[in-house]
This record gives structure tokens, sequence and C-alpha cells, in this order.
């Protein structure tokens, strides 16, 4: 029997809720990033809360080009757009070094290498079988699993409270809720196991007293956006350069995202759909440039949800973008989620994360596992795992080749990509003993 989507007979309220889901599960990767370069940056609270308010704002409206098809724009599948972390270290070398101008011209101008380069790279399909989409949605669930990690330790692994039994307690207490819910929950219920999860487990930290309230009262009630707040646009090519290779990263990881989704929905996806993809979050990147806040691409965490909720149309992803752009409007209510401990939100990601990278095996499950896929798995995922567990192998080398080498996802879609042209698409493809 097929699952039929919550959209298709569900009403507008529960359609509400689990746009709400979505929002709530993502927030947190929605805050981490300005939160991380507001912080390496020395903002001071008044450029923080409005980093954290237009990121918000920006995210669903990232979101809206993204669902919305148009004739040049739009994939019209169930995702949800916000700032990749594979952007955090080059934007804090840029910022550091070059100052706010020069990370701000770095991002219009990687939006514009997206928008120029999504035709061809649709069409460059073929290097990005399931063999490279699926380890590369292996990897971005597991190199996420030490961030659900270090939120479920409470946020902060050099304080010395991190670990505390406490914030053990409500991290897997609110994983547990969520897979007791998967387990047992039926219908509705089922679908929105996340967000019972989440929500259980903050009123429990509320009921043990480790809920404060500072944020709310020191948010303001309204943020409108601004044309280049904190500075004008500047440009110097190796800020561009570094900016384009972390946006091409982010184009494979949004390739491997669509297809999982293609999968999960049963939508087939077109050459035409993945460049309408790609262009949308190369001008949802420019926006973020304009208005001093991020390039935005596809959300990887977004599977998860999608998975567990069984979503497959767009009706609560509308929501959930309209609920970010009124969130980022309005920091006094957008407070409010940050309430959520760090520790829920990590029992949370431990479901989440853990789910997109069974996604990806799934997805490598049904391809040929002969030798030559077998080797560009075992090498890509090798490589993501191992740089994500040691970023420091690479110390001795020049900063900018650091950004790079430091990061597991880049290193291993890089690593997928080149295996299976050079196994698959040359001579090398006869030399593999099958």
């Amino acid at each position: 029997m097929n699952n039929v989507s919550v959209s298709d007979k569900k009403t507008p309220i529960r359609n509400a809720i689990l746009g709400f889901q979505h929002l709530l599960a993502m927030y947190s990767g929605d805050i981490l990033v300005p939160l991380l370069i507001g912080g390496a940056l020395k903002f001071n609270a008044t450029q923080m809360t409005y980093l954290v308010s237009m990121d918000i704002f920006m995210c669903g409206v990232a979101t809206l080009l993204q669902i919305r098809r148009t004739p040049i724009t739009g994939i019209g599948l169930p995702v949800v757009l916000g700032c990749a972390v594979e952007y955090v270290a080059p934007l804090q070398s840029i910022g550091k070094n070059f100052g706010l101008g020069y990370m701000y011209g770095g991002i219009i101008c990687a939006g514009l290498f997206i928008i120029i380069a999504a035709k061809p790279f649709a069409h460059m399909r073929k290097y990005f079988p399931p063999v490279v989409t699926g380890s590369l949605i292996t990897l971005i669930g597991f190199t996420l699993m030490p961030v659900a990690f270090q939120n479920l330790g409470g946020g902060d692994s050099t304080a010395k409270a991190f670990g505390d039994p406490t914030h053990l307690f409500l991290g897997f207490f609110t994983a547990l809720i969520i897979i007791i819910l998967n387990i047992w929950g039926r219908g509705f219920l089922k679908q929105i196991a996340i967000l019972i999860g989440i929500l259980v487990g903050t009123l429990t930290a509320l009921a043990m007293g480790t809920v404060g309230f500072e944020s709310v009262g020191q948010a303001h009630w309204a943020q409108l956006p601004q044309f280049f707040y904190f500075a004008a646009p500047k440009f110097e090519w190796s800020s561009i350069a570094t900016l384009i290779l972390a946006a091409l990263t982010c184009m494979i990881e949004s390739t491997g995202v669509y297809f999982a989704l293609s999968e999960i929905t049963g939508r087939k996806l077109e050459d035409r759909d993945l460049e309408h993809g790609y262009r949308s979050e190369g001008i949802a990147a420019i926006l973020g440039g304009v208005f001093n806040t991020f390039p935005y691409s596809t959300f990887s965490q977004n599977v998860g949800i999608v998975q567990l909720s069984g979503i497959k149309k767009l009706a609560p992803i509308y929501y959930s973008a309209f609920f970010l752009m009124l969130l980022g409007l309005i920091p006094k209510f957008g407070a409010i989620a940050t309430l959520i401990p760090a520790s829920v939100l990590g029992g949370a990601m431990l479901v989440m994360f853990g789910m997109v990278g069974a996604q990806g095996i799934k997805m490598l499950s049904k391809i040929d596992l002969n030798n030559k896929n077998l080797l560009i798995i075992a090498v890509s995922v090798g490589l993501g795992l191992g740089v994500t567990t040691q970023p420091n192998l690479f110390q001795y080398l020049p900063a900018t080749v650091q950004v790079i080498m430091s990061n597991g996802m880049v290193v291993g879609s890089f690593t997928a990509v080149i295996l299976n042209v050079l196994l698959n698409h040359t001579g090398l493809k006869d030399k593999v003993e099958e």
C-alpha cells in the first residue's frame, strides 16, 4: 500500500504543525552558522541580533525560491534551505584576514558562479550516479554525527559542564521519545515524532530548571532587512576562489540531497529540474550577500525529517518557509526557539542524521556492488570520515588548502566524483577486476 502524503488529506493546521516541525528540527542549523561566524568576527550583541534574525528570514526566502517552480527556478521538492557548514571556515578566514566587505563580495560572486554553472552542471548528472550521490548522502549523515553528539553533551565541548549527566539525560531521553513514537506511533502522531520529542525534551528541561529566558527578554520586537547592513561588497580573487570551491562542494551535496528526496517522493528528476535547483541556490546566495547574511543551499538534515515524517508534498514546507520569515522579522518570537536546550536538539539530531546516513546506505544497496563501485564507496567514505575525525591532519599545509582539506564532506565528495570518472568513464574501468 502506497504512503499517502500528509498534504493530500490533512488539514492546513496539520500541515502547519508539520511545517513547524521542519522549522524546529533545522532551527539549530539556521542559527549555528551566524553564531559561529559572528562570534569569530567579534560581533557585538546588536550586530549578532541582526545577523541571526536576518539569517532566519533569508532561510525562509531561499526555501520559497526553491520549492516554488517557475520557468527558470525552483526544483519543487520538499527541501529547506539554510547556510551550509562548508562555508563556515572560509567565511571566518576571509572576514578575519580581509574584512567583511570582501566576505560579502565573495558570497555574491559565488552566487553568480552557481547561476552561470547551473546548466552545464545539470548536464553532468552522468558523473553523479547513485554510487556517488549515495556515498555523499551517507557521508553527510555520518560526518554530521559529531555535531549531534556535541549538542547532546551540552553544545560547547570545551565547557566544564560538557557531558554533564543532565545534558546526557535530556539528549537521550529526547531521542528515546522519537524512537518510541516511530515504533508504536500511528498516523499523524508518528509523522510529528521529532516535534513531540523536542517539545517533551524542552518541557522536561524546564521542569528541571535548566532553561533560562534571558534571550527572549533581550531580543527586539521587530527587525527589517537592510541592504549592506555591515559592509558594501568588495572583491578579491582568493576570497572569491575559496567561496567558489565551497559552492561547488555544496552543489554536489545538493545533487545528492535532490536525488535522495527524489527517491523518497518517487519523482524522477530531469536535467532541467537540477538546473532550476542550482539556479535558486545561486540567487539565494546573491541575496545573502546583498543583505549581509550568508550563501544558502539545500539542508541535508531535511532528508531525515522527510524520511521519518513521510511528507511528500510541499504544503508543510511552505508553512515552514513562512514561519522562518516571520521569526526572522520578529526576533522576540524567534528567541523563544533558542530556549530549546542544545542537548535536546542533539538527541533529535542523533536520530535525524542517522536517518540521513541510512538513506545513503539504502541508495547504495540498490547499485551493482562490483569492485569499481566498492572502491569508490570505500575510499570516498573512508577519507571523508577520516578527515572529519582528524581535521588537524593537514595543519602544516597552507591555510587556503587547510580550509578545503579539513572538511570531510568536501574531501569525500570530490574523491567520489574523481574516482567515478576514472573508474567508470576512462580506460581504467577495464583494469579493475570484477
